[in-house]
């Protein structure tokens, strides 16, 4: 694979690449990037994970001009959660160019702040055709100065219906624009959007490899999937896990089931209310809740490190979806763990999947699976608007709660709140000590989430 030294970037980017230890290209930056800095439009077939938003995120920062300060790019995505995500690469990039601002646009939360955030102007725009078009039609944004615009997940907008704002949104921008559409898969959709609003797309196509030797794929012939799911989590010593439904429906049915049993679960689905998923998945990511019943809302877009396995539930309907959800474990180099747990009559559904995958039988396994959340979070009503630092929480915790630096878990900030994991087994009291103790001199108001 070549270098990205061999690129015609600006100095300040190939030195974020160096500090970021960047060094080789993955195939989909080794054919887009080029291309990109011509200003070509492209259409590309690549699957989460492949190294498609630093290909874009330099493509789009390497015209960016810091003086200039208005719009210059547009980048598009189906989630909030993966909006952000976006937005964070693309800072982290941008940083040693500095004076870019990244603003997220994305619907679930209030549009007085981004309002007010729009009035003070940004560089890149990061958003959810929803919000980016509402905020267009109130006339709050200006995208007359768009160099750029990019539709990340393509596949996944045009299957939550974002068909319509997107055309309605591009006709807001210039025609002169380059436009980049990244997709994991090719239906009639975005093959509409690729003819009708792109200028002569170059195709790229990088074909996602067949095996992953990185995660060990594992199905279960069973009919009865709520008693199997405690077996297979204690027979496999599953400590946290994502347990994919089909349908919202089915999801919340499970979630209800297995908390009923006793198995401390969380639920993340696209009807959740956006403030309710932020906390489900700060809640997820720190420990304080070691299964997540999910739709494929997760199944592209949002990184768990660590995660021990995921388990479908549902045989999902497409090879592709199947790909994106066996993807969220396995990463950084770690040994992953897929789970299928196949009903009688899935058994078709489940071969059309076309993995090298012999159904077994479950485990006999006679005891309980015991749920012993490691972490509970405490939430403040500060963040990084109030410049409350990560230190300053761990600080606090340490001198007035007697806990040593090792024994406090993540901490997550957002711009008025803060989530940091406690030790579960004395997690009330921990919280008793803290709840009127001062952080930087000032009492704020704390809750203990469950």
């Amino acid at each position: 694979m070549s270098s990205f030294e061999t690129l015609s970037l600006k100095s300040e980017l190939q030195a974020a690449l160096k500090r970021l230890s960047f060094t080789a290209m993955t195939p989909i930056q080794e054919q887009s990037i080029p291309p990109i800095l011509e200003g070509k439009d492209i259409v590309a077939k690549a699957a989460t994970g492949s190294g498609k938003t630093l290909a874009f995120g330099l493509g789009i920062l390497n015209k960016i001009a810091p003086c200039m300060f208005r719009i210059q790019s547009l980048i598009l995505c189906p989630t909030r959660e993966l909006a952000e995500q976006v937005a964070k690469v693309i800072r982290s990039l941008a940083s040693e160019i500095g004076n870019i601002k990244v603003l997220t646009l994305c619907g679930g939360i209030a549009m007085k702040g981004q309002i007010h955030s729009l009035k003070h102007g940004a560089h890149i725009i990061v958003g959810t055709p929803g919000r980016v078009l509402k905020l267009l039609q109130m006339k709050t944004v200006d995208l007359a100065s768009i160099q750029s615009v990019v539709l990340d997940e393509a596949d996944q907008m045009m299957d939550l219906g974002f068909i319509d704002d997107i055309g309605a949104i591009l006709q807001f921008t210039p025609t002169s624009r380059q436009t980049l559409l990244f997709s994991a898969t090719f239906p009639e959709s975005v093959e509409k959007i690729a003819e009708g609003l792109m200028k002569n797309p170059l195709v790229i196509e990088i074909e996602p490899a067949v095996h992953q030797p990185n995660i060990e794929e594992i199905a279960y012939l069973c009919n009865d999937k709520l008693s199997a799911i405690p077996q297979i989590l204690q027979f496999h010593n599953i400590t946290n896990a994502i347990l994919f439904c089909n349908t919202k429906a089915e999801a919340d049915a499970l979630y209800d089931d297995l908390n009923r049993l006793g198995i401390h679960t969380a639920l993340l689905h696209g009807d959740m209310k956006q403030f309710d998923r932020n906390e489900t998945i700060i809640q997820f990511r720190n420990l304080s809740t070691p299964i997540l019943v999910a739709t494929d809302l997760v199944g592209r877009g949002i990184d768990i490190d660590g995660l021990d396995a995921i388990v479908n539930v549902d045989i999902p309907t497409q090879i592709e979806r199947y790909a994106h959800r066996i993807g969220r474990t396995g990463r950084a180099g770690k040994v992953g763990l897929a789970i299928s747990l196949v009903g009688e009559y899935q058994i078709e559904r489940f071969h059309k999947l076309g993995r090298s995958i012999t159904l077994r039988e479950l485990p006999e396994l006679i005891k309980t699976y015991p749920t012993n959340p490691a972490m509970r979070t405490i939430c403040i009503d500060a963040g990084k608007k109030e410049k409350l630092r990560p230190g300053d929480i761990v600080g606090a915790l340490i001198h007035e709660c007697g806990l040593t630096k090792e024994s406090i878990g993540k901490i997550d900030q957002l711009d008025h709140l803060s989530y940091v994991a406690i030790p579960r087994n004395n997690g009330n009291d921990i919280f008793i000590r803290f709840v009127d103790s001062p952080i930087k001199g000032k009492i704020f108001r704390k809750w203990l989430l469950n």
